[in-house]
């Protein structure tokens, strides 16, 4: 689905950029962690002078915000971040190879100090695709459906989706959380290959693969989103 986004200025000193989806129903305004600053959501047609108007009257709201928005936690030396539950150090050892290790609770990798960002979030991709491939494999196979393909990615604000030809599509993120809550968003979207809504039948189908009620790992997970969406950010 095709959306366009244009940069306009600012509210409360905070850059904003607007962007049009063919879907909206209403105007939102968030904060987008992965470009910085905030993000206007505008329904097709709706005047654009009475879009910045709106977002400039909700001045108030941004500064509490801004207020409450966790640190930016870049991969760097030194940094704790979270991991399947737990929280690892990273470290950073000239004296061994680059190639990134899990040393108890730590995650460690040698080589040259510039590029060890790049290193650990390779890792740690890399791990979340495995994760998820895994348990996306187990979970369809106890739904009785296929899945065309899994894939990682780093979205705005989904933690996943699937796509009715049966591509299902993760937020990388997802292998920072706690394994439960992992289980939960694959769960919620193998679910959808049996239903492509959110129905009583899919909430069912979701509870069952999920092995219980999904509201506390749900709730969680949005506890938890501020702080894993920063993970990697500067």
């Amino acid at each position: 689905m095709s959306t366009v986004r244009s940069e306009v200025g600012e509210v409360a000193g905070v850059p904003l950029t607007v962007r049009v989806h063919p879907r909206a129903r209403r105007l939102k305004l968030r904060f987008d962690d992965k470009r910085g600053g905030l993000l206007l959501t505008v329904p097709p047609r709706t005047s654009r002078r009475a879009a910045l108007a709106w977002a400039e009257s909700q001045r108030d709201w941004v500064a509490a915000q801004l207020t409450r928005q966790p640190a930016a936690q870049p991969l760097a030396p030194g940094a704790l971040i979270p991991f399947d539950g737990g929280d690892v150090r990273l470290e950073w050892d000239e004296t061994v190879e680059r190639s990134v290790r899990r040393v108890g609770n730590a995650m460690v990798s040698g080589g040259p100090r510039e590029g060890f960002e790049r290193r650990i979030e390779a890792w740690l991709k890399a791990r979340a695709r495995d994760a998820l491939s895994s348990e996306t494999a187990e979970i369809a196979a106890a739904a009785g459906v296929t899945v065309r393909a899994v894939s990682i990615g780093d979205a705005d604000s989904r933690w996943g989706s699937c796509s009715a030809a049966g591509a299902i599509r993760y937020s990388w993120r997802l292998i920072l959380a706690p394994p439960h809550v992992r289980r939960f968003v694959v769960a919620h979207e193998v679910a959808h290959r049996l239903h492509m809504d959110h129905s009583p039948a899919f909430k069912a189908a979701e509870a069952r693969l999920y092995g219980g009620p999904v509201a506390p790992a749900r709730l969680l997970l949005r506890r938890l989103s501020p702080v894993l969406r920063r993970v990697g950010r500067h």
